[in-house]
């Protein structure tokens, strides 16, 4: 059985992963061969320069992710039959008693240090050349740095207590670990919802009030008519690390925040930034924002229970190559199986996530104006650089919005 199972796994990963590489390798042929010709819906707006930098971008950074493809594979493996993480496993013995919590933690330590050292030369590549290349990065080494620093110092103080909390309860709480498990990390999300706006976003990005009073008293009366309260209109310094425009939500309650990118600002008319807003505040307004959070609790509560089910099995073991079971070695392989195991659904998730976007669309056409709506998306399309005519089938597995084509052809019939 347990020959049986370890080849399954094995061709699973591979066939996944040969699954990847060949929709890759579709959408690259896709844009390549539609690289010379803009469009007809978009004739009027994109230049041929502008699609073609475009389909180059796209191009670029699909080559990037078939090299990702590969190591996240290799390491993946590496990690499960390569034997890699046995040899982790005795690492933390050198300090630390074998199942004890400082022991997951730095089990866990050693765990993220490798996934980070593998994957630090592509993001390099991918920020100080590849987008570098196409005009987009605005980051400096020393910002980059200092990012870094940041997000390991959070790490260390909000992962380390929560990983903590979490190893507690699977020791403590009985063969129902999962469902105090499940409680905990829903009331710490929502926790980090409210605390995000306010005392993290800040630690790398500048926020200061909106300060253009036309502009701002546009979106006012458009608040006021969607019925919308949030604790301010906030301006974020997005252009000291990108080009590249965008605009979002965050928090929630009286916490709730909206944030324009100054480059989005500087680059979309009033009319079309109200158009944008309108876009996110149907998201709210039609509940998709918590339709999500449900359908995520949801489906963590599952595989909960099933990691509650597998970590008791020894072929769950056996069959990743692991020869010393324990509670952080359990959370650890069903963290490295789990990508793998639901790239399939992927369509499925992209369908869900489209129509919302869809549905917001419409929103924004009927509070603000459709045309608007159009130019602000070409607009953004053509200064991120994203590609007008993405493959069909790779879109459906990677893309959580509608290709621009569709969205601005029903766009168009509102």
């Amino acid at each position: 059985m347990n020959i049986n199972s370890i080849q399954l796994f094995f061709l699973f990963v591979l066939a996944i992963t040969a699954l990847r590489l060949w929709l890759t390798m579709r959408q690259i042929a896709h844009v390549t061969a539609h690289r010379d010709q803009v469009p007809q819906r978009f004739a009027a707006r994109i230049t041929l320069d502008e699609h073609q930098k475009a389909a180059d971008y796209t191009v670029v950074k699909n080559h990037l992710a078939l090299i990702q493809a590969v190591v996240e594979t290799g390491l993946l493996l590496a990690f499960t039959l390569g034997g890699l993480l046995d040899a982790c496993a005795q690492l933390p013995l050198r300090w630390f008693a074998e199942g004890g919590y400082a022991y997951g933690l730095a089990l866990f330590a050693v765990f993220g240090l490798i996934g980070f050292v593998v994957d630090l030369p592509l993001s390099l590549y991918r920020t100080f050349v590849v987008d570098a290349r196409f005009g987009f990065n605005k980051t400096t080494p020393a910002l980059y740095l200092t990012d870094l620093l940041k997000q390991t110092l959070l790490a260390v103080l909000i992962g380390a207590p929560l990983l903590f909390v979490v190893l507690w309860l699977m020791a403590q709480m009985g063969e129902h670990w999962w469902l105090w498990v499940w409680l905990f990390w829903i009331g710490f999300s929502l926790v980090i919802q409210l605390l995000f706006p306010t005392l993290i976003a800040p630690l790398f990005n500048k926020f200061t009030p909106l300060a253009d009073d036309t502009l701002r008293a546009r979106i006012d009366a458009l608040l006021a008519r969607c019925g919308f309260r949030s604790s301010g209109v906030f301006v974020m310094d997005g252009s000291k690390r990108s080009t590249q425009g965008n605009a979002y939500f965050t928090g929630f309650g009286a916490a709730k925040r909206i944030v324009f990118f100054d480059t989005l600002i500087e680059r979309l008319q009033p009319a079309e930034i109200e158009a944008v807003l309108a876009h996110e505040l149907g998201h709210f307004k039609l509940r998709h924002v918590w339709k999500g959070i449900a359908a995520t609790w949801l489906l963590s509560l599952g595989l909960l229970w099933l990691l509650g089910v597998l970590m008791t099995q020894p072929w769950f073991y056996m069959t990743l190559g692991v020869h010393h079971p324990g509670t952080a070695m359990a959370l650890i392989l069903f963290m490295l199986v789990l990508p793998v195991a639901l790239f399939p659904l992927s369509p499925l998730l992209s369908a869900f996530s489209r129509r919302h976007e869809y549905e917001a669309d419409t929103f924004a056409a009927r509070q603000t104006n459709a045309s608007d709506m159009v130019t602000a998306l070409v607009k953004l399309y053509r200064d991120n650089a994203s590609t007008l005519t993405p493959d069909p089938l790779h879109s459906l597995f990677h893309d959580s919005h509608p290709p621009a084509s569709l969205r601005i052809a029903r766009l168009e019939t509102v």
